[in-house]
């Protein structure tokens, strides 16, 4: 796959757990399971091949690293954020709750979204886009502890 470089950046925002998500029935406040989430594997050669089509340069990836959510799950370390400081169920991307991981809402395995993660971008460079990761540095949630940091490293805020 050979992606039609353009005279000019041409960047297009992809929001991973709106992009892949079929579920058109959306409740108010509603949980993952009701409203549903697209997933890292929705993002597949189908759609990248139709984005290609546009003459796109880069992929703009929103809502990837993780962040406070309502998504509690069996791992001690993914349990949910307490309501009173979630923006909705799902979560705003801009609450970081680890910089060194991945939105497990947006995983098929939990346990292997980080490898899930790693063929999107694989896949996305297949096509020859440049990828630019959403983040804003100094927003984080107010229950941020990183599980993923490598170990010679302070976690934020440790000795605040």
């Amino acid at each position: 796959m050979e992606n039609k470089i353009p005279d000019k950046i041409i960047i297009y925002q992809l929001f991973p757990r709106l992009f892949g998500n079929g579920n058109t029935n959306c409740v108010p406040w509603g949980t993952i399971d009701e409203n549903g989430c697209g997933k890292f594997n929705d993002i597949d050669d189908k759609a990248l091949s139709s984005i290609n089509s546009f003459g796109i340069s880069h992929i703009w990836l929103t809502g990837v690293i993780r962040h406070a959510t309502g998504t509690a799950y069996k791992d001690p370390n993914l349990q949910a954020s307490h309501p009173q400081i979630l923006k909705g169920l799902a979560g705003s991307p801009y609450a970081i709750k680890d910089y060194y991981d991945v939105d497990p809402d947006l995983a098929v395995r939990v346990d292997k979204r980080m490898e899930e993660f790693e063929n999107l971008v694989s896949r996305i460079h297949k096509y020859g886009f440049k990828i630019l990761l959403d983040f804003v540095p100094n927003h984080v949630s107010r229950d941020y502890r990183s599980i993923k940091k490598p170990a010679h490293l302070k976690d934020l805020g440790e000795n605040d």
